[in-house]
């Protein structure tokens, strides 16, 4: 049984059927839907997509491009990164809508065979001799041989497992994301360092990208939704660069288009198991989006979790072997977004900024 319908929930059971295991997917959205802007694909992530083997229809979906530049406010150049491709079979860099990422993912999950339930969720968990026992909202219960908690940030299943573990903590940053027209020549990811305010552009389609603008709220986390376009307007105030063309479009656009909320993180202490459930993706590793891999570290949770429980007879040593493959990686990529959003927010140097981004993202190239 996996508990999560999302990116780690559905790699998961992808592997995980393409190992010839029964699986059940539970997911409490009725409708089943990803909700959101646009997602950047670093190349550790573009490898995931193609061990999962959706990477053909996300790249046809997307866009792909080569490295990224930092601008100060006004829209100086201030450095640029280059990353190589990971092969010869991968772009460097890409992007996706939210939506279109889940769509394929989705349909792919059920192409394997999983038996999805949509609309319910887990209320207990309990040995039963060999397997444990998974009741349901909807008054179901069944026997399984392993539980999978692939629901997000603020999963059920970890309260359930590990309830004395503190609540995701705020960052001290919110975000603003935004899906606009390419303007003419755009064809990588840009960011712009103003004094309290970050904002950044990737391509999503060959028409679209997105822009994200991170700050540090003064007070009051909560701005009503009819209010958010006339504040992200004022926000984009005094930029240069590309950021003038997408400002002119703000005020006008939907409320609806628009996606606001605060920065969360949590990393779990190890381990992520107890007895035969284990915690992946969000539900114990979630992190900002400073390095842009929360998507990907899910993924790889969900194929490293199926190749441990397909290599061992032993499922107390497949989860141990997991930990091992996953904690450090997953750690480095939680502690290193928080630095980085903690220099924006104290006004310190960009170019430390660039490094700590550099070194992070050259680390997370390494095999998972």
């Amino acid at each position: 049984m996996i508990v999560g319908g999302s990116v780690a929930g559905m790699s998961c059971a992808i592997q995980m059927r393409k190992a010839g295991f029964a699986v059940d997917l539970a997911e409490i959205d009725r409708d089943w839907k990803s909700y959101g802007a646009g997602l950047t694909i670093t190349g550790p992530t573009l490898r995931a997509l193609e061990r999962i083997g959706v990477l053909e229809k996300v790249l046809a979906a997307g866009a792909t491009w080569n490295g990224l530049k930092v601008h100060d406010k006004a829209g100086h150049l201030l450095e640029q990164l280059s990353f190589p491709p990971l092969s010869d079979t991968l772009p460097a860099t890409g992007g996706i809508m939210r939506p279109l990422l889940h769509k394929i993912l989705s349909a792919r999950t059920q192409e394997a065979g999983t038996r999805v339930r949509l609309g319910v969720s887990i209320k207990a968990l309990q040995e039963s001799g060999q397997k444990m026992r998974a009741e349901f909202s909807d008054g179901s219960a069944e026997l399984y041989d392993l539980i999978v908690g692939a629901d997000g940030i603020y999963s059920s299943v970890r309260k359930l497992l590990f309830p004395a573990e503190p609540e995701p903590t705020f960052t001290g940053q919110v975000i603003f994301r935004l899906v606009a027209k390419r303007p003419a020549g755009f064809d990588c990811t840009h960011f712009y360092m103003g004094e309290d305010v970050k904002l950044g552009f990737n391509p999503v389609s060959a028409t679209h990208m997105y822009m994200f603008l991170l700050f540090k709220p003064p007070g009051n986390l909560r701005i009503d939704v009819a209010d958010q376009p006339q504040r992200l307007f004022d926000m984009m105030e005094g930029f240069g660069g590309y950021v003038p063309e997408v400002r002119a479009t703000v005020k006008g656009a939907n409320v609806h288009t628009i996606n606001y909320r605060p920065l969360e993180v949590i990393l779990l202490n190890a381990p992520w198991h107890s007895n035969r459930a284990v915690l992946i993706g969000d539900a114990c590793h979630a992190t900002t989006p400073h390095l842009a891999s929360g998507a990907g570290m899910a993924i790889e949770d969900g194929i490293v979790l199926a190749e441990e429980v397909t290599g061992q007879s032993d499922l107390g040593a497949a989860f141990e072997n997991f930990m091992a493959r996953r904690f450090e990686r997953c750690r480095l990529v939680v502690e290193n977004s928080v630095k980085l959003g903690q220099i924006e927010m104290n006004r310190g140097s960009m170019l430390e900024h660039t490094r700590l981004m550099g070194e992070a993202m050259q680390a997370l190239r390494k095999p998972i």
